[in-house]
């Protein structure tokens, strides 16, 4: 469908995965290229407020961080009975919990920081191996560990089957003088661990790092149903007044396929280093 609308001129919103192959994913991005569309992946999380200031810090550290690590832990797939078209690879893209949660986790790291992965170690797992009476192939969640083209060190837990967790997204980017983290849970504040003292950063719109925030101090944000709030105009504007695109692209989709692609080679192949393409 996406490729139809491209080919007929149209402007295209497409959700994750973009393609269920990377090579799927690479024609997409290249198509999108060349018609000169507006082509966009919804990472939306990127638009977060405290988000955005996290890397205007992090863009202005001398030393940038070192340590990258965190989760993305949720519980819609915890029980058993539970199903859904994700868990079949063959619709879902092969893999589940990384594809859909961990791969949010992936582009913010690379968007916050500016550092790219180079390569992966992933271990997937199941807690339920049969699920409405049917056995499964995709995990239900992994561990993940990762170098960067910087030579800094990270590690991703991520579930769908952890009970109590409805959609937590945290990291932690850990610089010598400074760390910054996010929890999405509490969107609203930007924790900065320092090595003489600690603050809380509140969401603030005179100092949100690179974009205009609507709501005022006070005004509490909502989970991810801002961010697609947020993120929709800039793709609209881009579209009607051909202004810079500051959404996430076909790219971006390319981007996320490689990286699920890698995960799960790494794991297939007992949690050996698997390097990313470009």
């Amino acid at each position: 469908m996406a490729r139809q609308a491209l080919e007929a001129g149209k402007h295209v919103v497409c959700e994750k995965p973009l393609a269920v192959s990377v090579k799927e994913a690479e024609d997409l991005a290249h198509l999108a290229a060349r018609t000169g569309r507006v082509a966009t992946v919804p990472f939306v999380y990127r638009f977060y407020a405290s988000v955005r200031l996290a890397r205007s810090l992090i863009a202005a550290d001398a030393r940038g961080p070192w340590l990258l690590h965190g989760s993305y832990l949720q519980d819609w797939l915890a029980d058993a009975e539970t199903d859904n078209w994700r868990v079949d690879a063959g619709r879902g893209g092969g893999s589940r919990a990384f594809g859909d949660i961990g791969i949010h986790w992936c582009d913010l790291m690379e968007f916050v920081t500016g550092q790219r992965i180079t390569a992966v170690q992933a271990t997937l797992g199941r807690a339920h191996p049969v699920r409405a009476g049917r056995a499964v192939a995709t995990e239900d969640g992994g561990v993940i560990s990762l170098r960067t083209d910087t030579g800094a060190l990270g590690s991703l837990v991520v579930s769908q089957a952890s009970a109590g967790r409805r959609n937590r997204l945290w990291f932690s980017f850990d610089c010598p003088d400074a760390s910054y983290v996010f929890d999405q849970e509490n969107p609203e504040r930007l924790w900065i661990g320092g090595r003489d003292a600690d603050r809380v950063l509140t969401r603030d719109p005179a100092r949100v790092g690179g974009r205009p925030d609507a709501l005022p101090p006070g005004h509490p944000r909502g989970l991810c149903s801002e961010c697609f709030t947020d993120s929709s105009p800039t793709t609209i504007r881009a579209c009607g007044r051909r202004r810079r695109l500051c959404s996430p692209t076909f790219d971006a989709g390319l981007r996320a396929a490689r990286l699920t692609q890698a995960v799960l080679d790494s794991a297939a192949d007992d949690a050996t280093w698997t390097e990313v393409p470009a």
